[in-house]
């Protein structure tokens, strides 16, 4: 695969889905749903946006529902192919045994965002669903930044966060509760905050005023080309982390993530195909670079 520095050029953009043993379906089928339907361009049904491979530990990976789904690589494969993926997908449901076992997906996790620091020049992107952003706070991804989850799951993102924030010396985690996606490291700005009808201006009780926006823009819409070098200075080499509240806030944060990547227009007829209203969610530290 030839290198890419973003991927915005009309080519499939890599995706790969990390799959652990009982995985919540929807976490998974909802998300491949907006990601296989988006096109780069509306009228070619040929030009699909973004090419998709599962990674799993073993042939077929069984969700928590029952449903069998067959892999494509397994996890050394999936670790050795790591620098072909623009984005890593990692899904909730079943946490509790890779948590209590240090398995699967936490390392393929960890190495993902050493390769965006070590290669701040390509455009990386690390999408939790659900629960899944519980892995990210184990290895310690959410550090500095803000973050969300399913509602039941709030309290044990918020211990898992402050764990991983006492053994590595690391920054607090901004945990937001009432959120259906969170996206830090956000590259292009946004508008003025009194003309920007996406800006999050309340703040909840307890919790510090927040400068977190809603919205999404796309690469291709904005005026102005992402630095390198400031994308480099970038907590974990400006990696994009995006986390989703429970299950259906899922398919939110996936068009947000088609929204940025290709063009809202695209991500608007995905919506309408699917028949889904987009809620959007929040943006933080938004730099106009």
């Amino acid at each position: 695969m030839a290198h890419k520095e973003s991927a915005v050029a009309d080519e499939p953009i890599d995706v790969l889905f990390a799959l652990h043993d009982k995985f919540n379906l929807l976490d998974f089928a909802g998300p491949l749903e907006v990601l296989t339907t988006a096109l780069h361009d509306q009228s070619d049904p040929a030009s699909k946006a973004f090419e998709v491979t599962i990674a799993g530990g073993s042939p077929t990976v069984i969700s928590e529902q029952g449903v069998a789904v067959q892999t494509q690589i397994n996890w050394k494969d999936a670790k050795e192919r790591l620098n072909d993926f623009d984005v890593l997908v990692v899904v909730g449901g079943g946490t509790d045994a890779a948590l209590k076992n240090k398995g699967e997906p936490l390392d393929l996790i960890t190495a993902y965002s050493e390769l965006q620091k070590s290669d701040p020049t390509r455009e990386r992107t690390l999408l939790s669903i659900c629960t899944g952003s519980l892995f990210l706070a184990q290895q310690g991804i959410l550090a500095g930044l803000s973050a969300t989850t399913h509602y039941d799951h709030i309290t044990k993102l918020e211990i898992l966060c402050s764990q991983a924030a006492t053994r590595d010396l690391g920054e607090r985690t901004d945990v937001i509760d009432d959120a259906r996606y969170v996206v830090n490291n956000l590259r292009f700005e946004l508008g003025d905050e009194d003309e920007n009808p996406y800006i999050r201006r309340k703040s909840d009780a307890g919790r510090r005023p927040s400068n977190a926006r809603k919205g999404s823009i796309s690469f291709k819409g904005a005026t102005r080309r992402e630095s390198i070098a400031r994308r480099a200075s970038m907590r974990l080499g400006g990696l994009r982390v995006i986390t989703s509240g429970g299950v259906a806030a899922g398919l939110d944060a996936t068009l947000y993530l088609v929204s940025v990547m290709v063009t809202e227009d695209s991500a608007n007829e995905v919506a309408k195909f699917m028949q889904l209203t987009w809620t959007k969610g929040i943006v933080v530290d938004g730099l106009d670079v």
